[in-house]
């Protein structure tokens, strides 16, 4: 709401509504109608943020420019918690700059796009069983949410 100056000191408020775009990403927000030239970002802790932008110029500009300091700060995950229980753990999304080059990154983007396709065929093919309530199936709902988001 009030203008950026790049001089002024950034408050406590300001860094607690910062939005983290490490592993996030942006897009033309193609379900929403309402207005023109809206943009979507998906963040990596699954929050979706939408804004409007003057032309579809600008909004492109924006999801490019957005995408590319995501791609930057979007080092590959660490693997997910290991325990006993068979409970699902979402991998680590750390917010560091990544050490692939573009050429690598775009590989390793392959890679795991091939690999998340391929969890999320093989975790729909064993869907729990309809007589179940509880964790099993929230943990089912949750690794499925979470593979279509990837």
């Amino acid at each position: 709401q009030d203008e950026y100056k790049p001089e002024k000191a950034l408050s406590e408020e300001d860094l607690k509504n910062a939005v983290s775009v490490h592993h996030a990403l942006a897009s033309k927000a193609t379900d929403y109608e309402k207005k023109p030239n809206v943009l979507k970002l998906k963040t990596a802790d699954w929050r979706v943020l939408l804004f409007q932008a003057q032309s579809q110029e600008e909004m492109q500009t924006w999801i490019n420019k957005i995408n590319c300091v995501a791609a930057v700060f979007s080092a590959p995950p660490f693997p997910a918690a290991i325990g006993s229980q068979k409970k699902f753990s979402r991998p680590l999304l750390p917010a560091t700059t990544t050490k692939l080059s573009q050429d690598e990154q775009l590989k390793s983007h392959e890679a795991k796009l091939k690999q998340i396709s391929t969890e999320l065929a093989e975790h729909r093919s064993y869907p729990p069983d309809k007589k179940l309530r509880g964790k099993e199936v929230d943990d089912y709902k949750l690794k499925d949410h979470y593979l279509e988001f990837e």
